[in-house]
């Protein structure tokens, strides 16, 4: 159950970031709800969990908007995993920790996107790039986050409750 319901957060999540996002977006930058994801699920879950998480959002995104499949991919399946191996430290009712690793989650994928699609391509604006792109992206995120966020870990301490449960049963 708690694999459909994270299916479905990742397709509304995208499905709002293609549509609605873009719509409200300040400057042509809109926020990335798929690190919020990604990111969440990674330190709520795990590595694994992470890394599941961010393949299928990148997945996605390279299915509908990039150029390569794969591209988007590898980069959220790394965000997913790197945020993963924060999970031991998370604490739920601590918001400092998911913030912090939520933001620095999109500007490693802002560098990492900058770095594959323009720098090997000769396009040396790293300072316009971080400025008008990085920056305005991570910020509306983080806002964001601070909407996002409760509603997924909500969830998440739902389906930790149905476990503890359902496993009591069976001991």
């Amino acid at each position: 159950m708690r694999k459909i319901v994270i299916a479905l957060m990742v397709m509304f999540c995208f499905v709002l970031q293609g549509t609605l996002m873009q719509w409200i977006s300040l400057g042509r930058v809109a926020p990335n709800l798929l690190i919020i994801i990604t990111s969440a699920y990674g330190f709520m879950r795990g590595k694994k969990n992470g890394l599941l998480v961010g393949f299928f959002c990148g997945l996605l995104t390279d299915i509908f908007f990039g150029q390569v499949i794969g591209f988007y991919a590898i980069i959220y399946m790394y965000i997913g995993y790197a945020n993963g191996m924060f999970h031991r430290v998370f604490f739920p009712e601590d918001i400092k920790l998911p913030l912090f690793l939520i933001t620095v989650s999109d500007l490693a994928y802002g560098f990492a996107v900058y770095v594959l699609l323009y720098l090997l391509r000769g396009r040396f604006e790293l300072p316009f790039y971080f400025l008008h792109v990085i920056v305005p992206e991570t910020v509306y995120t983080i806002v964001l986050t601070v909407l996002f966020y409760p509603m997924n870990l909500k969830i998440n301490q739902k389906f930790d409750e149905i476990e503890k449960r359902s496993e009591k049963k069976f001991v």
